[in-house]
Parts: structure tokens; sequence; C-alpha cells
């Protein structure tokens, strides 16, 4: 299938009100539970989702589509959990900023005149990346962590409860 930018820019879009239906209203201690530690809880879900809108993939097809060639700059999205202290950070606040930056990169792109999706960086171990290419995984990143978010909205959901989820059927 060829690439579609204008329904990957489109579902992008349409996420935002996935996001906000799904994050939406939680209870502070919602927010911060964590199915172990070695998982995310909402807070920090919210966090890196406006790190990644702002620092990450807006930055990233961004430099691609302006100075093809260039690399972007590096990221430690696993690092900033605690580098900037996202379980500090006040829940709301994120998640209102987290979708005003959605909103800003869906208007940045749907302005787009004539993009060359197809510029790229030569990466040391991946090879070529594209403009193309990272609006794609901007996509592919949303949807791992609405998947992510839904999970951990589940499991919530047990540990609120003793009884079981056989009734609602099986997680797949």
């Amino acid at each position: 299938m060829k690439f579609r930018p204008d329904h990957i820019i489109a579902e992008l879009d349409r996420n935002q009100e996935v996001f906000k239906a799904l994050l939406t209203d939680k209870t502070e201690k919602a927010r911060v539970w964590k199915q172990s530690d070695d998982k995310w809880c909402l807070l920090e879900i919210v966090c890196h989702l406006y790190d990644e809108e702002v620092y990450d993939f807006r930055t990233r097809v961004k430099t691609q589509l302006e100075s093809p060639g260039t690399t972007p700059p590096s990221i430690d999205p696993e690092g900033w959990v605690t580098e900037r202290k996202y379980m500090e950070k006040e829940y709301s606040e994120m998640l209102h900023q987290f979708l005003y930056e959605r909103k800003a990169s869906i208007q940045w792109l749907n302005s787009l005149v004539n993009p060359q999706w197809d510029n790229f960086y030569e990466h040391p171990r991946f090879g070529p990346l594209s403009a193309s290419y990272f609006l794609t995984n901007w996509l592919v990143h949303d949807q791992l962590h609405i998947k992510q978010i839904t999970r951990l909205n589940y499991d919530y959901v047990q540990q609120l409860s003793d009884h079981n989820r056989r009734y609602a059927g099986k997680w797949v």
C-alpha cells in the first residue's frame, strides 16, 4: 500500500479525542496506579506523550522536511521519566499541554504545501530515516500507547474488585 500522509494525519487528529476520552476524569489514585514498578502509570504516560509530541515526532518530521540530511536532536524517553520528574507533574495540566501540542502538530501538518516526505537522514544504526518514516511511526506510537492505556485501565478495574472478569470476555 502506498504511503498516505493524509490518512495518517487524519488518524493523528482523531486520536486527540481517543486520548481525551481515555485519560480525562481519572481519580488521583487511578492516575498514579501501576501494575508493577517496571510499568508506567497514567501520569507518566501523559508526560511521555507530551514530550514525544514536542521533542520527538514533530521535531523529527520537521527536521527532515526543512533540513533534509540533518540529524535530529537526541532523545531519551526512558530517562526523561526521572530526569524531567514526571511523577511531580500535575496530571490535568500535562494532559492539557499534550492535547494542545497535538492540535498544534495537526495544524502544522495540515499547513504543509508539497512536503517532501522522502527527505531523510542517515542513521548510523538504522540507515535512512525519512520524514514519511517518522510520520508513520508517530501514528504507530499513538496506537501502542492507546493499547497500553486501555490495558492499564483494564488492570486497574481488577484491583478495585475481587470479582473475576470471565463474564466480560477474554482479553486477547
